[in-house]
């Protein structure tokens, strides 16, 4: 993780050349190519930009691309939306003049927000903007188990799922930590001077070969909504949707709510686990 917007731009914007074929964007490949993807010069000249001025970009070299270069190289690559904006929040960093070092306050959960949680008859988190589990609903605890006994600088959703034996309660980890980390990436491209995100992928990178090699890839999502295979020790899988709400008052954390259909076995198993956590409890 570097601390220097124009080499996190460049990196970017390198990564999503070198997946974009010739013949994807209409391009012949001809006979002697030796590099992957889309050369420097083909991406400046469907962009409308000179080589030079591309160049100067993946070199991290102080260069101001304005809002309609962005996205002509945007409508170039074909970025999704989610990737439109990680490139417009680069780009504003990387033109932002360096400040200093701010304080950040640590992240908070409302108590009123604690006292909806302990209201809430379904699976629910309050996670903060970098993936840390802040708080829980009684059934999300049940979800979480031993995780919840863990001190609070150690719980990481991301860092609980690249575990090696995250897979054996959670089938579809693999894709999961796919997409936390493409989360993670957008939050990081938000704040990238912030002390928590510095420490966390620094950690998570060392650790972690998996999360090394998906962070090398620059993919980048602002999901707020999914779904989730849990298969519990007590009632078995769980097939759960779930929805972020931002919560009113604090810019960071959100409240992730775990569903499942109405009438499914899903349901059914979520209130046994419900009445078990009950019974546990009297």
């Amino acid at each position: 993780m570097t601390d220097d917007p124009r080499r996190e731009l460049a990196e970017f914007l390198r990564t999503r050349r070198t997946r974009i074929t010739p013949q994807e964007v209409g391009l012949e490949p001809g006979p002697r190519r030796r590099v992957a993807g889309l050369r420097r010069e083909e991406l400046a000249l469907l962009a409308g930009v000179s080589t030079d001025y591309y160049q100067r970009m993946e070199q991290g070299r102080d260069v101001r691309p304005s809002d309609q270069v962005l996205d002509a190289l945007a409508r170039a690559l074909d970025f999704s939306a989610e990737e439109t904006r990680h490139l417009h929040s680069l780009a504003a960093a990387a033109r932002t003049p360096a400040r200093p070092p701010r304080r950040y306050e640590p992240e908070e959960v409302p108590p009123t927000t604690l006292r909806l949680l302990r209201t809430m008859p379904t699976p629910a988190l309050v996670v903060g903007r970098f993936l840390d589990v802040l708080a829980w609903s009684p059934l999300g605890g049940a979800l979480l188990g031993e995780f919840t006994r863990l001190p609070q600088g150690e719980r990481n959703l991301l860092a609980l799922l690249l575990h090696p034996d995250a897979g054996e309660v959670c089938p579809e980890r693999t894709a999961t930590v796919a997409e936390l980390t493409g989360m993670l990436r957008a939050q990081v491209a938000a704040e990238p001077g912030h002390p928590r995100a510095v420490e966390l992928v620094g950690e998570l990178a060392v650790s972690s070969d998996e999360f090394a090699t998906l962070w090398a890839r620059h993919d980048v999502l602002e999901t707020t909504r999914g779904q989730m295979r849990v298969d519990h020790p007590m009632v078995g899988e769980l097939n759960l949707d779930w929805d972020a709400y931002p919560i009113p008052g604090s810019p960071g954390p959100l409240l992730m709510a775990f569903t499942a259909e109405e009438g499914s076995p899903d349901e059914e198993r979520l209130r046994l686990l419900a009445s078990l956590l009950t019974t546990a409890e009297a």
